[in-house]
């Protein structure tokens, strides 16, 4: 069942006609299905994309592959260009994408421990991009971020 704060955010998308679509990496399709499950969700979900894997990130989404070296594939960089790609593919209104790190195994370093989420949200009047740093299990890093990223949503159109 969507959180209260994503149920806000989809009535206030629907209230102003507006659509969303997600290139979710971390989430892994979890935030399209958090807003498929509210009442508006016929009016305001385009859909979404699961980038999980970097083959992914580079074929589907064309995020170029030396990005992914340069920054590596949970980094500000990459989920800005994951952001303006599925922007593109999906013509919605909010465009939102979150690369991060939930599990031990990636990128993580003493100064991007597990837990560090990059979001970037793309609306007709601002990009948004957050580095987030949320605790507790696997799921609780993915709910947390699913509702911040609703929150700032409701917060900014």
């Amino acid at each position: 069942m969507p959180s209260e704060i994503i149920k806000k955010c989809a009535k206030t998308l629907a209230e102003k006609k507006w659509n969303i679509a997600f290139a979710e990496s971390a989430t892994a399709g979890r935030m399209s299905a958090e807003f498929s499950l509210t009442e508006q969700s016929g009016q305001i979900l385009r859909g979404g994309l699961t980038c999980y894997e970097v083959f992914v990130k580079e074929q589907i989404l064309h995020v170029p592959h030396s990005y992914i070296e340069k920054f590596t594939p949970e980094s500000k960089e990459v989920t800005q260009k994951l952001a303006e790609q599925a922007a593109k593919l999906f013509n919605t209104k909010v465009t939102v994408a979150v690369t991060g790190l939930t599990t031990p195994g990636g990128s993580e370093t003493k100064l991007k421990p597990v837990g560090t989420m990059f979001i970037c949200i793309i609306t007709p009047n601002h990009t948004l991009e957050y580095r987030q740093v949320f605790e507790g299990t696997p799921e609780e890093i993915v709910l947390q971020t699913i509702d911040f990223v609703a929150d700032h949503i409701t917060r900014y159109i």
